[in-house]
């Protein structure tokens, strides 16, 4: 599925006091093109809801959930650094949030508090739409070890990838996802020893880490002395900027690159229907996205 023709809301944003909330909570959120995207989404169906972003410091995060709880919040999504230490305020998770170990999208059915994790259904179906690749066999590289990578990593062994190799500095993080994930497959799973050879030899490179991102666009995840070959397929999270740094040396290279801007479209979508019921309009949503990363 691709997305169509860019173009402009026809209509502006109603709001009125009662609507139902989404938030998006984290810390920082700097700029966010999620509230234009769902927002867009709630207009096109005609629907009583309003997104909008909420920073939330890592010290209050408790206190404020708390307040959420009372509030005619529908559900909020949820980001850096939150996605799993939220899962100690909430009534209830989900197998599959419960299984990758973090939450990205909690639900408020009158007050109890539900948690989802959309990342790794929307990364694995941005995988096959958006860079046309199944992963099933394939070996891969994986970049990042924290929330984002923990949902990446189980959804691409429960793709029946053929082998994972984990990296990141966090030594700690390293070594709690690579044991967890071969507590739970019998593939091969271990942690990077040879970054440059483990790439050499991967199909598919995904970087989960927040490297790059704005606004430290020059950064990049891989080291300067490791080159990609023209084969690999390189997957970056990052959606802003559009094209990363990662993606650049993977143009250079040759190779195809995916921006993460898929990937949030996508499990975005499938927190609409989450909060709303409704099937997402995934198009409107996609262009009106990619618009707001140009403002």
């Amino acid at each position: 599925m691709q997305a169509g023709t860019l173009f402009p809301i026809p209509y502006p944003l109603r709001y009125n006091d009662l609507m139902k909330k989404c938030l998006l909570i984290g810390h920082p959120l700097g700029h966010s093109v999620s509230p234009a995207m769902h927002n867009a989404g709630y207009n096109l169906l005609n629907l009583d809801f309003k997104y909008s972003l909420l920073d939330i410091h890592p010290k209050k995060l408790k206190m404020e959930i708390g307040k959420l709880k009372m509030e005619n919040i529908a559900g909020f999504n949820v980001t850096i650094p939150h996605k799993e230490n939220i899962m100690s305020y909430l009534d209830e998770i989900t197998k599959l949030a419960e299984r990758i170990g973090a939450v990205n999208t909690v639900k408020n059915e009158s007050g109890k508090l539900i948690g989802y994790n959309t990342d790794g259904p929307g990364f694995i179906d941005s995988l096959r739409e958006d860079a046309g690749i199944d992963p099933e066999n394939k070996k891969v590289v994986l970049l990042g070890a924290g929330g984002a990578g923990r949902a990446i990593g189980l959804s691409l062994c429960d793709a029946k990838i053929k082998s994972l190799i984990v990296f990141d500095p966090d030594t700690e993080k390293l070594e709690d996802l690579t044991s967890y994930l071969k507590d739970l497959f019998d593939i091969e799973i271990k942690k990077s020893e040879d970054l440059k050879k483990d790439i050499d030899q991967a199909d598919l490179l995904v970087n989960a880490s927040p490297v790059g991102m704005h606004p430290k666009t020059k950064n990049c995840p891989l080291p300067k002395d490791i080159k990609l070959h023209s084969n690999i397929v390189v997957y970056d999270i990052v959606y802003n900027p559009e094209e990363t740094a990662l993606l650049k040396r993977a143009k250079e290279a040759g190779a195809k690159g995916v921006s993460g801007l898929g990937m949030l479209v996508r499990q975005g979508a499938l927190t609409f229907s989450i909060f709303t019921g409704q099937p997402a309009p995934y198009h409107i949503m996609y262009d009106t996205a990619k618009s707001a990363l140009k403002l």
